[in-house]
């Protein structure tokens, strides 16, 4: 099978990014490509057509391949819980919740099986494969349980790229210090190095260049530009990172950056919109007065709930609340506006039940079985008629707590389905278990211009497109950009 492997001296090298950038590149010679990501840990997941859960950036890569996202795009997907465990997602569905050292005693042969068997599904559909690796190939405690670097790249015997951030310092000892401690076959592989997030004139690099191509005898196939382009991160790490301020803008959303805070490429498109701010602000930090809060998805909603509690979080934005500011939750900060959060079997973590933010009648358990599908619905709010799409995956299972006959009006269904979503009748309080809300250019508009009119400012125009489609002019952008200063030609003619 024709593939291509990319490998990164460290974790935040650019393997992502390039991977995404290559998979876009080639689409456009007009082959059919699938990206590749053996074992990923993140908690960023996107449900695929058939109900599988698959790393967000595998999804984006997808995308950037003209192509739908599969399954078989990253059959092992780790979602760390917090307590030294992670909930192990194999081919899509939940195959249990293990430590580290058991999950290589258990799930090692079975993860190289479903590494062998998607690889062959996809050689039969497409091309060329475009593998990522994870984290970095020369980790020497660590190679002997390795299922995702040069185990895949000697499988597919894989012309393969070492990416190096050179923004962090010591590159050229970092590639020097990685090759040196792969085996021979391994090293063999290694057909090109780029250096990425270079900032500074070329010229000045180019000895050092010179010295390195000697040195390990291998070409330096390009030098990628730091990029300020918003590109959907890997993990929360990538988020401390992000400018928080605009030079102009009018509204200010804050995301509470939980402990385990999860999918929040769900705010990607807010970020995107010019005249808002969007700010994480950490659990500590004072709330202050922005336009809206929002409380996002978490892996360990219990145990973040408790974060907010012991911080004084919970009490602030409850304040808040009160005092007429929006708030929104999105699945697990969905759970967290209700009544009460139950976890008795401990499913994410230690079993127990606390108190939620009591600002939407709503009791959640959290259970063994995973919802996880897309979604297509209409919503009721804050515009009747709008079509929304977007993608469930959570295991708790929420229902409204009964209200007197009174205050039955005082909290609305959000969409035409009632189980996903609700609003409180001033609309000030949202919650729904719809991940990829924003995505939705009208609603998310609509939604924008409440707020704006409590700001007084003119309203935004809805007629806009998606988020997809500036997803897509993104995509391009990106990789025309590094088409420009990376030569792929030892890659792909090999």
């Amino acid at each position: 099978m024709k593939a291509f492997m990319i490998v990164g001296t460290t974790s935040h090298a650019g393997k992502s990014l390039l991977t995404t950038a290559i998979c876009r590149i080639l689409s456009r010679r007009g082959w059919r490509v699938a990206p590749f990501k053996g074992q990923n840990m993140a908690l960023n997941a996107y449900v695929t057509a058939n109900g599988g859960e698959i790393g967000y950036a595998q999804a984006v890569q997808a995308w950037a391949a003209g192509v739908n996202p599969l399954t078989e795009m990253n059959p092992i997907l780790l979602k760390p819980q917090g307590d030294m465990t992670s909930q192990v997602i194999l081919k899509g569905k939940v195959a249990g919740k293990v430590g580290a050292a058991e999950y290589y005693e258990q799930y090692f042969d079975l993860g190289w099986q479903a590494i062998e068997e998607s690889l062959e599904y996809l050689a039969t559909e497409f091309d060329v494969i475009v593998c990522e690796g994870a984290g970095s190939p020369a980790e020497i405690n660590l190679k002997h349980r390795d299922l995702t670097n040069m185990r895949v790249a000697k499988y597919l015997n894989a012309p393969t790229l070492l990416v190096v951030d050179i923004d962090r310092g010591g590159a050229f000892a970092h590639v020097v210090g990685t090759l040196e401690l792969l085996e021979p076959e391994e090293r063999a592989l290694i057909r090109g190095v780029v250096i990425n997030k270079f900032r500074g004139q070329r010229s000045l690099l180019e000895p050092g260049i010179k010295w390195l191509e000697g040195h390990i005898g291998i070409p330096v196939l390009g030098v990628i530009p730091w990029l300020d382009q918003l590109f959907p991160a890997e993990d929360s790490l990538d988020l401390l990172e992000r400018k928080h301020y605009k030079e102009q803008s009018d509204l200010n959303i804050a995301v509470i950056r939980l402990p385990r805070i999860s999918n929040f490429t769900d705010f990607d498109p807010l970020e995107a919109e010019p005249s808002v701010t969007v700010k994480y602000l950490n659990p500590k930090q004072d709330l202050g007065h922005p336009d809206a809060v929002i409380l996002p998805g978490s892996k360990t909603t219990l145990s973040d709930l408790m974060v907010l509690q012991r911080t004084g979080m919970a009490e602030a934005i409850q304040h808040y609340a009160t005092a007429g500011g929006t708030v929104l939750g999105i699945c697990g900060g969905f759970q967290m506006l209700g009544q009460m959060i139950a976890d008795p079997e401990g499913i994410e973590g230690e079993a127990g039940r606390l108190p939620g933010l009591g600002l939407l009648p709503i009791k959640t358990v959290i259970t063994g079985q995973k919802v996880a599908r897309q979604r297509e619905v209409t919503s009721n709010y804050p515009q009747l008629g709008l079509p929304v799409t977007g993608f469930e995956i959570h295991q708790g299972r929420s229902r409204r707590v009964e209200m007197p006959a009174e205050e039955v009006d005082t909290c609305l269904s959000l969409f035409d389905d009632p189980y996903l979503g609700m609003v409180d009748n001033r609309l000030s309080v949202w919650g729904t278990y719809l991940h990829g809300l924003f995505d939705n250019g009208p609603w998310r508009r609509t939604w924008l211009n409440r707020l704006r009119q409590q700001r007084g400012l003119k309203s935004l125009p809805t007629g806009v497109a998606n988020y997809r489609e500036q997803r897509e002019a993104t995509l391009d952008s990106l990789a025309t950009t590094i088409k420009a200063h990376l030569d792929l030609t030892p890659i792909v003619s090999s």
